[in-house]
C-alpha cells in the first residue's frame, strides 16, 4: 500500500500516551493473551476460563509512545484519510447522504466509549452512540503474527471494515437492524450481526477498488486473506472448538472473503445488500 503522500486525517483521538496498558503476569503471556482475547471477540467464544490464571493491572500514568506505536498511528491516520475521501464521494453519488467522517480513537490497553469499556478483549469495534471508531493499534500484530493476516492492507481493512459500519449507521441500517434484533431470540439476533458484518465486509470491497490508485501487487490478496484469517469457523476451530454456526456473529471465512471480493469488483453500495436473499 503506497501511503507517501497521502494526507494524514485531522479526525483522529490518540489516548495511547494516557496509560491504561495492560500488564500481562501470571497464566498465560502476554502476546497468548492478545490472541486469545482476539479469537474471544471474534468467534463469539467465552475466554473467562483462559483468562483466570493471568493477572492484568492497568497504568495511568502518561507515557511516551514507542517507534512502533508512532508508525501505528501514522498509518492508521493516513488510511483513515482514505476513507474520508473515497466515502465522501460515493456516499452522495450513490446513496444521496452526504458523509461525515467518524472520529478513530486510538488506544493501548483500555480505554471507554458510550458503547462500554474497549479493551484487548473487545477488539475493533464502531460505536454508534458517538460515531467513533475504537482501535488498539496492538491488533495489527495480533493479525499478522498470531492470526496470520500479514501485510499492511490487512491492517487497512480492518480499518475500513470499522468505518464500513458508520457508513451503515449513516444509512440507517445500523438502527434497524439493532430494533429488530432487540426482538429477537438470540439465534435470530447473531444471524442479523453476521448479515450487518458480512455488508461491512462487503462495503470494505467498495472502498479498496476506490483507493486502486494507492495499492501495490497483493494488497488485496491480504485483504482477502484476512477477511479468511477472522471467518467464525476458523476462529473457533482455533479456540479448540466444532464450529457452530448458530453462534457465528461475524460469518465464515468463505462468507467474509466473498464479500469483501464482492464489494470490490462491484464498487458500487448496491451490491452489498446481505439482507435480501442467501449469504
Amino acid at each position: 500500500m503506497r501511503l507517501r503522500g497521502v494526507r494524514r486525517s485531522s479526525n483522529v483521538e490518540d489516548r495511547r500516551r494516557s496509560g491504561g496498558r495492560v500488564a500481562m503476569g501470571g497464566g498465560l503471556g502476554g502476546i497468548a493473551l492478545l490472541i486469545v482475547l482476539a479469537i474471544g471477540y471474534f468467534a463469539g467464544v467465552d475466554v473467562t476460563p483462559l483468562l483466570n490464571d493471568s493477572t492484568m493491572q492497568t497504568s495511568s500514568e502518561p507515557r511516551e509512545l514507542t517507534p512502533q506505536e508512532k508508525l501505528a498511528g501514522e498509518f492508521a491516520s493516513q488510511v483513515l484519510a482514505t476513507t474520508e475521501e473515497v466515502w465522501s464521494q460515493l456516499l452522495p453519488e450513490q446513496a444521496g447522504r452526504d458523509y461525515v467522517p467518524p472520529v478513530l480513537v486510538l488506544f493501548s490497553g483500555q480505554t471507554a466509549s458510550p458503547c462500554g469499556g474497549a479493551s484487548g478483549a473487545t477488539g475493533p469495534f464502531y460505536c454508534p452512540l458517538d460515531q467513533q471508531a475504537y482501535l488498539d493499534t496492538e491488533f495489527f500484530a495480533t493479525l499478522e503474527q498470531q492470526l496470520g493476516a500479514e501485510g499492511d492492507f490487512a491492517a487497512a481493512y480492518v480499518i475500513a471494515h470499522e468505518v464500513a459500519h458508520h457508513v451503515q449507521n449513516l444509512l440507517g441500517i445500523l438502527p434497524q437492524v439493532e430494533e429488530i434484533r432487540q426482538q429477537a431470540n438470540e439465534t435470530q439476533a447473531n444471524a442479523l450481526t453476521v448479515r450487518l458484518e458480512l455488508q461491512a465486509d462487503c462495503l470494505s470491497g467498495v472502498w479498496a477498488t476506490h483507493v486502486d490508485g494507492i495499492l501495490e501487487p497483493g494488497d488485496v490478496e491480504e485483504a482477502l486473506n484476512a477477511a479468511r484469517m477472522i471467518g467464525d469457523d476458523l476462529l473457533q476451530k482455533r479456540a479448540g472448538r466444532v464450529p457452530q454456526p448458530h453462534t457465528f456473529t461475524h460469518g465464515t471465512s468463505a462468507q467474509r472473503s466473498g464479500w469483501f471480493a464482492r464489494g470490490y469488483e462491484a464498487g458500487n453500495i448496491a451490491a452489498c445488500d446481505t439482507f435480501s436473499g442467501d449469504i
